[in-house]
């Protein structure tokens, strides 16, 4: 390689890296970092004070803090199956059952949605579910509804509300998947009398597992962390462990104990993460493929 050309090569991978660099140092690793050091420090009248584990066993001795990250992970987990339920046919039907000029328009009509920001869409479920919305005066006007009736601020809706935002992000990994699933073994086994749910335990499944994988972690890491949908459409009663890193930094001018439910959140989901691999048996090497 002749000088001009090195130099070519140097300057051109400082031209892209160093943007990257100083973008992912600056804006997350020193912040990160920032927030692990707070997490370590004590506060008093006067302001910080020495280095303490008490931001971290504040979570463990107050029930209200960790019942309700337990809570959180459970209906994360809830809704990562039920995502998960839907997008296995969703992207079966996508990729082995419609013709090939039909699969990029289904793509776009799954895509539209999330053009917009996370918010309008939230809000587009709350027009629709509300006392006052198009739902209730649908059912008011053919006579299902005498009066209307309160949709949001519950469980169910906020559920319903979490798989419609995270759903895109369980399907996309699970095409990339199954585009690569050789028809024939599908049609061999159909041929020699296995039932559908046989081919769907026995080759299906078992083929998707690292695109299951991956999206479920994906979906699951998201619903962990969400906020927005949690506050808007499960209202008062739907506490988030979320909205406790919230009130801790927002409310209470806590940054310390925030930071230290932040990693928390982040060591625990995790830890589930993990168990889930070693549960289903897969190689994390493989899922993030």
């Amino acid at each position: 390689m002749t000088t001009s050309k090195r130099r070519r090569v140097r300057w051109s991978f400082f031209i892209f890296f160093l943007p990257v660099f100083l973008w992912l140092l600056l804006l997350i690793v020193l912040p990160q970092l920032e927030l692990l050091r707070m997490s370590f420090l004590g506060t008093d009248f006067y302001g910080e004070s020495g280095v303490t584990l008490d931001n971290y066993w504040a979570f463990f001795s107050e029930p209200i803090y960790w019942l309700t990250f337990v809570r959180t992970a459970g209906y994360s987990i809830l809704v990562t199956l039920i995502v998960l339920a839907i997008a296995l046919p969703v992207a079966f039907y996508i990729t082995k059952v419609v013709k090939l000029r039909m699969t990029g328009f289904l793509m776009v009509l799954i895509l539209v949605p999330f053009w917009v920001s996370e918010l309008i869409r939230v809000y587009g479920w709350m027009i629709l579910l509300r006392e006052s919305g198009i739902l209730n005066h649908f059912f008011t006007a053919i006579g299902v509804f005498r009066q209307p009736i309160e949709m949001l601020y519950n469980d169910v809706t906020m559920v319903m509300g979490l798989v419609y935002t995270t759903m895109l992000f369980m399907i996309v990994p699970l095409i990339g998947v199954m585009e690569s699933l050789d028809d024939s073994l599908i049609e061999a086994a159909h041929d020699l009398g296995a039932k559908k749910i046989t081919i769907w335990r026995t080759i299906i499944i078992p083929y998707t597992m690292p695109g299951i994988m991956s999206g479920s972690i994906i979906v699951f890491m998201l619903v962990l962390g969400s906020y927005l949908t949690p506050n808007l459409m499960g209202g008062k009663n739907s506490i988030w462990f979320t909205e406790q890193i919230y009130n801790q930094m927002i409310i209470y001018f806590n940054w310390n104990q925030g930071a230290a439910f932040g990693f928390l959140l982040l060591l625990l989901s995790s830890l589930i993460i993990w168990l889930a691999l070693k549960v289903t048996k897969q190689d994390w090497r493989t899922v993030i493929k």
